[in-house]
């Protein structure tokens, strides 16, 4: 893939996904209906990409999809009532990531290292974000500004016609290795959203590195090893480590081999279904907003110490194999 394109939509998926952050906590926080908001939010961002991705895959425009995304989310910083600004960065989030998540899955083709460095910088972005909203700094108007002109850059340089497969929703094989990809990711956002670490807030920039570099690293390795023998390495090594996370740097070392996988699925599930990677991408984001929805509910947690942690690594290894097999190795 184009080394300037890759530049360009990874910059703008840190800023989209750093703007949110620093929405929400610097305009939501504190409110009587933050609840609310958080759930429009990530239902928008999150759950609305798989229809929305059925439309991206017929429109063939990923570039503007994602260039409109910049847009409607800079919108959600005019003086609006919290929900409307919920909804409206909610949906810029899901149309960006699908128009930059397909153009790159196109121009990958049968390689994940430019999707692992694509969908690297969110974590990051959330991260500085987050603090940025609650620190009360810097300007506010730095989160709009920086989409409008992120997503202008794009509009110039990715507009007209993306090169998208005709449509097809019928999945090369059956729709079994979908229903396996579609539980890696539950149970990958469950366990972001739930484990905790005795140290976890004196090493907070760390364990965001570690999210995003394993993202980032996960594409290389599959490119170089296979996916399965990637997936292999990473889960069964995370679990390892994860039975020693009361200590940083095992723990640490833990979260970036099993966030290793995520480009993984997100290439495998492109193809399992070519003709409409918008609609399995946002398949997947489905499975993010899953993950997440029974912390809001204030559910129990069900992930209590390393032993459960290491399980679902090793329980996320099994999904894998089985729409994994067959795929070779690449050198």
């Amino acid at each position: 893939m184009d080394r300037n394109r890759l530049a360009l939509y990874s910059l703008a998926h840190f800023w989209v996904d750093l703007s949110c952050a620093l929405l929400v906590f610097r305009t939501m926080a504190g409110r009587e209906d933050l609840a609310l908001c958080l759930l429009l939010y990530n239902f928008c961002a999150f759950a609305l990409q798989m229809p929305l991705g059925l439309l991206a895959d017929r429109l063939d425009r990923n570039g503007t999809l994602a260039a409109a995304g910049c847009g409607l989310t800079a919108l959600a910083y005019l003086p609006l009532p919290a929900v409307l600004a919920a909804l409206l960065a909610g949906t810029g989030n899901a149309l960006f990531h699908l128009g930059g998540g397909i153009d790159v899955l196109n121009a990958g083709e049968k390689r994940a290292a430019a999707l692992g460095v694509f969908i690297s910088p969110g974590a990051l972005g959330l991260f500085i974000g987050t603090l940025w909203g609650k620190g009360g700094a810097p300007a506010l108007w730095l989160g709009p500004a920086g989409l409008l002109a992120l997503g202008g850059a794009i509009l110039f340089f990715r507009r007209g016609p993306s090169g998208n497969s005709p449509l097809e929703l019928t999945p090369k094989g059956g729709y079994g290795p979908l229903l396996p990809l579609f539980l890696v990711v539950v149970l990958r956002s469950y366990m972001g959203m739930n484990q905790t670490f005795s140290w976890k807030s004196q090493w907070a920039l760390a364990l965001t590195l570690a999210l995003a570099l394993g993202k980032a690293a996960g594409g290389f390795a599959m490119d170089r090893l296979g996916p399965k023998r990637a997936s292999a390495w990473s889960l069964g090594l995370a679990a390892a480590l994860y039975l020693a996370c009361g200590m940083p740097l095992p723990g640490i070392l833990a979260v970036f081999l099993f966030n290793m996988t995520m480009p993984v699925t997100l290439w495998a599930v492109a193809r399992v279904m070519p003709g409409a990677k918008g609609f399995t991408f946002g398949l997947l984001t489905f499975g993010l907003f899953l993950g997440w929805l029974p912390s809001w509910l204030g559910w129990p947690n069900l992930l209590t110490g390393p032993a459960a942690y290491a399980g679902v690594s090793l329980l996320s290894l099994a999904l894998l194999w089985l729409p994994l097999r067959g795929e070779a190795v690449r050198c």
